[in-house]
This record gives structure tokens, C-alpha cells and sequence, in this order.
């Protein structure tokens, strides 16, 4: 790529990647790739590598979820349309994916049985609740009663009192629980509970998302070298060789998932800045260390630019693919730390990561960033087809320009967007 195009990026701003004028045409340019995102049916659409809905995928709560966010967060920011795209996106969760018999929402719906997941998911249903706290503090219809039974249904169907941890899946009638338990569900609840403590005034929901995080960063991670156990079985014992045959998983690869640790370390600072002056000591401590395991493991680690997806227990590359949400929350991670320490290495491996972001993962041509590429840098799908997820990408827009803490929209809601 030229470097006058490296530079421009997301647009003709004069602005270096990374700076807020920057930033901010990059989040526009990824809302406007996804303007029709909307399913016919209800819900959202993946997206081809063009942006055009497949109509001949199911409609994926844990898509229709991260819609609403993200485009109550562009709604927020005064993005054209957003506020409808998101409302829309949000209905499908009160129809066709909400279960009406038994309650909570299903994994996937479509207008074939081979497109139907009737299973109710702890990860979809952490996105539900942050779809909700999103479309609240952004005003749209439904979003806060949407929000309050999504609570309602992590807490007495996914949360486990014992462990202090979510459970991962149900069969439609809540008869039969899976005996797999993993972290990235969890992960992802964090990020929920917080949004919904900033909507609802309650700090149990932030009580909760530290109890998680004690318990994946402050145990598991730190007796671990910080390398992350992500899989678990039915009493929260370490499968560290779950998925040894199907290393490249979209949700549950084997070993240590180098992204998980670097939006662990992000989480950490969001949860210590929001808990304020209760905050534990060793949030920072861990925060920093989480980073620094994931960069020293992950980046340039097989001689080519970029992050590997994941490593085994020592550290060695296992699937060397890069994929585009892994440096996002590396940029997330780097300017949370900046942020919260002013050292300037942080502001250098941001610069850096949004600097290989724009060489080979944003896609000027045809919108969006490209979801994978091979141990090259080349494009590749075998992982990811099309482009279906705005959510890391657009995070990474407005991460570098909001406090660490309340969470995004609501700090949007507050006028705190910087640039």
C-alpha cells in the first residue's frame, strides 16, 4: 500500500491512524458499511465481503446483539440513520429471536430448519444485556425492559453462585445444561455487566463483573504466566487440551487466545476506573502483565507483522492466522493503558498496531476490514467468511477517545467523546 494511502486510511483527514480526526472518519466509514445490515425477517444480517446481507445465513443473536451496540453508539455520536438501523436491529431481539414459551433468545433463527440453533447461550445472552444498556442510554423503544430481562435471565439461568462464574449453554427449555464452561463468555459478561450497573444505578451488576474478573485474572491467569485458561468442565477444572483437534475454533480454540488477553487487560482498567477508589490493587499490576504476555507471545512472533490467534502453554504460535479483532484489542488494550499510565511504549505499540491495521486489515476498496489473513498477511476464510462483525473495529474508534469509565454509550450519553 502506498503511503499516502497508508496515511489517509478511513478518509482524506490529514490526520496520522490514530488520531482522533482519524478515528473518527474510520467509525463513520465502518457504520456506513454496514447500512444494511437489517434482515428482512427481523434481526441482523451477515455481511458478505461487500457489505450486502447473506440471506442465505441464520440470523445470529450475538450479531443482531453487537448491531444494536454499535449503532446506538453511532446514534450517540450523531451518525445519520444509526438510531434507526440500531431500533430496527433491536426488534428482531423481541421477535423472531426471543423464545416466547420459555423465555431468554435463541442462538440462531432463519427460514430453514438447518438455519435454527434453538440453544439458549451464556455469550449471546451477555450481548443481549449490553444490546440493552446500549439501546437505553441511547432512548431507543424497548431497549431499557429489553435490558432488564436479559438481567433478569443471566442471573437466574447462566449465573452459578458457587463458582461465581456463568455457565455456557441450554437446551431450548432450560432442561439440560452443557457441562462445558469457558471464559469467554464470562469475558464478554464483564463488559455487559458493567453498562448495565452505568444504566441501572445498581452496583451489584459491577460487583458481579469483579467477582469474574478476580477469579479469570487475578487466579487463573496470574498461576498460569498469564496465559488464559479459556476452557473448563462442569466444576471449573482446566481443560487445557479442549479442542487440540479443532485449533482454529471461532469461539473456543485451543490454548491460550492471545485477543482474550489483551481485551482482559482492557476490561481490568475499565472495571478498576469504575470501581473508583475500591478498586483492588492488583488491576494495574495485572493489567500491564496481561499485555505484556500477550504482545511478547503473540506479536511478530513467526518473523511476518501481526498477531498470531493463539499460542500453546509455552507461548509457541499454534494457529498463526491474524485476525482483524485481535489487533483491535490490542489498540483497545494500548490506549487503556496509555491512558491510565501516560508511558509512552503504550502510545508507541498503539501507533504501531493502528499502522499495520491500515496496511493490511482496513479495506478501502471495498469497505470494512478484512476478518482474517494467512500467516502472510494474505487474505483468508477459514476462519471467518464475509464480514459480519463491526463491533471490534468500531470499538477500537472510540476506545482512544472516551474515559475508561462509565462504559461507551453511556459515556457518549455524557458528551465525553474527545474529538
Amino acid at each position: 500500500m502506498a503511503d499516502d494511502e497508508a496515511q489517509a486510511g478511513a478518509g482524506s483527514t490529514g490526520a496520522a491512524p490514530g488520531d482522533d480526526a482519524w478515528l473518527d472518519a474510520e467509525f463513520r466509514r465502518l457504520l456506513e458499511f454496514g447500512r444494511d445490515i437489517v434482515h428482512p425477517a427481523g434481526g441482523a444480517a451477515w455481511l458478505d465481503d461487500d457489505g450486502r446481507p447473506d440471506l442465505d445465513r441464520p440470523v445470529h443473536t450475538w450479531i443482531t446483539t453487537r448491531t444494536v451496540h454499535v449503532y446506538s453508539l453511532g446514534h450517540l455520536a450523531g451518525v445519520d440513520g444509526a438510531g434507526d438501523i440500531a431500533a430496527a436491529a433491536l426488534r428482531g431481539l423481541g421477535g423472531p429471536l426471543r423464545d416466547p414459551v420459555h423465555g431468554g433468545w435463541y442462538a440462531s433463527t432463519g427460514r430453514g430448519a438447518d438455519l435454527v440453533d434453538d440453544d439458549k447461550v451464556g455469550y449471546d445472552h451477555a450481548f443481549v444485556v449490553l444490546a440493552g444498556a446500549s439501546g437505553a442510554a441511547a432512548g431507543l423503544d424497548g431497549a431499557r425492559e429489553l435490558l432488564d430481562e436479559a438481567l433478569a435471565v443471566l442471573d437466574t439461568r447462566f449465573w452459578e453462585p458457587a463458582p461465581e462464574m456463568h455457565a455456557d449453554r441450554w437446551d431450548r427449555a432450560w432442561r439440560t445444561l452443557d457441562p462445558y464452561r469457558g471464559v469467554n463468555a464470562n469475558m464478554h459478561a464483564v463488559e455487559a455487566l458493567l453498562a448495565a450497573s452505568d444504566v441501572t444505578g445498581d452496583p451489584q451488576w459491577r460487583d458481579r463483573a469483579l467477582r469474574i474478573t478476580t477469579h479469570v485474572v487475578d487466579e487463573w491467569a496470574a498461576a498460569n504466566d498469564w496465559r488464559i485458561p479459556e476452557h473448563f468442565d462442569v466444576r471449573w477444572r482446566p481443560q487445557p487440551m479442549h479442542n487440540a483437534n479443532r485449533p482454529d475454533d471461532q469461539f473456543r480454540p485451543f490454548g491460550a487466545t492471545v485477543g482474550h488477553a489483551l481485551e482482559w487487560s482492557r476490561l481490568v482498567l475499565h472495571l478498576e476506573a469504575a470501581l473508583g477508589d475500591a478498586a483492588p490493587a492488583w488491576a494495574l499490576p495485572a493489567a500491564q502483565a496481561l499485555f505484556d504476555r500477550a504482545v511478547a507471545d503473540g506479536w511478530n512472533a513467526d518473523g511476518a507483522p501481526g498477531f498470531v490467534y493463539t499460542t500453546d502453554w509455552d507461548g509457541a504460535p499454534v494457529v498463526h492466522d491474524r485476525l482483524h479483532w485481535v489487533v483491535t484489542e490490542g489498540i483497545g488494550a494500548a490506549a487503556a493503558l496509555w491512558r491510565r499510565t501516560g508511558a509512552p511504549g503504550y502510545e508507541a505499540a498503539y501507533r504501531d498496531w493502528w499502522r499495520y491495521a491500515v496496511e493490511y486489515l482496513i479495506d478501502t476498496e471495498r469497505g470494512s476490514w478484512r476478518h482474517q489473513l494467512d500467516r502472510h498477511n494474505q487474505p483468508a476464510s477459514t476462519v471467518w467468511s464475509g464480514k459480519p462483525d463491526l463491533y471490534h473495529a468500531v470499538q477500537a474508534t472510540l476506545i482512544p477517545r472516551l474515559p475508561l469509565a462509565p462504559s461507551l454509550a453511556t459515556s457518549l450519553a455524557g458528551g465525553h467523546l474527545r474529538g
